[in-house]
């Protein structure tokens, strides 16, 4: 029972990552927008990403039945995702890898300090890291616009910051419902995100300020 849950959340991450990376692409295709070809890039992405792991748990449920998914296969995910959320940071027009502030910088520190660290807590600790940027990026861009789309922008990256978060707690704490959470947390982000993007098609656009 707890895989085909895990199965079904990814699975719908997968669809809905899908929708919105289609959407992205036909407003590229209809506008030449630069933007919308990244953004096409970031929900593939994300959605692979999803696919993968939900792939892995799909195997392992109906082929191998050890009790657990692969771990290399849940990192190969993962990673797939992070280089849709360095899409989307970079659709902010993001100057180097990690932002110089120092209150960014510093957001990683709990992270990578923790004993114990694997691949996936780094890609993890890295997600999130771009997520904020591009969570707070966009709320400095609401506050010069004022555009409400921008406010579901915001609340998506937001809510895939914080899905990420709760991912990075949940490998800490197996076993616990944390997982799900995350998981769903994240799906509710691309879920805001898809009330904006459903609406270019035909129009330009840059994410997180004329969206």
């Amino acid at each position: 029972m707890q895989f085909v849950f895990e199965i079904i959340l990814n699975l719908v991450g997968f669809l809905v990552g899908i929708v919105i990376g289609i959407l992205s692409y036909v407003g590229y295709k209809n506008t030449g927008s630069p933007t919308l070809f990244r953004l096409t890039i970031a929900f593939l992405s994300i959605s692979i990403g999803f696919g993968v792991v939900g792939a892995g748990f799909l195997t392992e449920s109906l082929v191998i039945k050890s009790g657990e998914i692969e771990p290399w296969v849940q990192t190969l995910g993962i990673g797939i995702q992070t280089i849709g959320y360095f899409f989307i940071a970079f659709s902010h027009s993001i100057k180097a890898f990690f932002p110089k502030s120092r209150y960014f910088r510093t957001l990683a520190i709990p992270l990578f300090v923790v004993p114990g660290n694997s691949i996936e807590h780094i890609i993890r600790s890295i997600s999130f890291i771009l997520l904020i940027y591009g969570t707070i990026e966009t709320i400095l861009s609401y506050m010069a616009n004022k555009k409400s789309s921008t406010v579901f922008v915001a609340s998506g990256l937001g809510l895939l910051a914080l899905g990420e978060f709760l991912g990075w707690y949940s490998v800490v704490f197996p076993q616990s419902i944390l997982y799900y959470v995350s998981i769903s947390t994240k799906i509710a982000g691309l879920g805001a995100l898809f009330v904006p993007v459903s609406k270019v098609p035909l129009t330009g656009m840059k994410f997180g300020g004329s969206l």
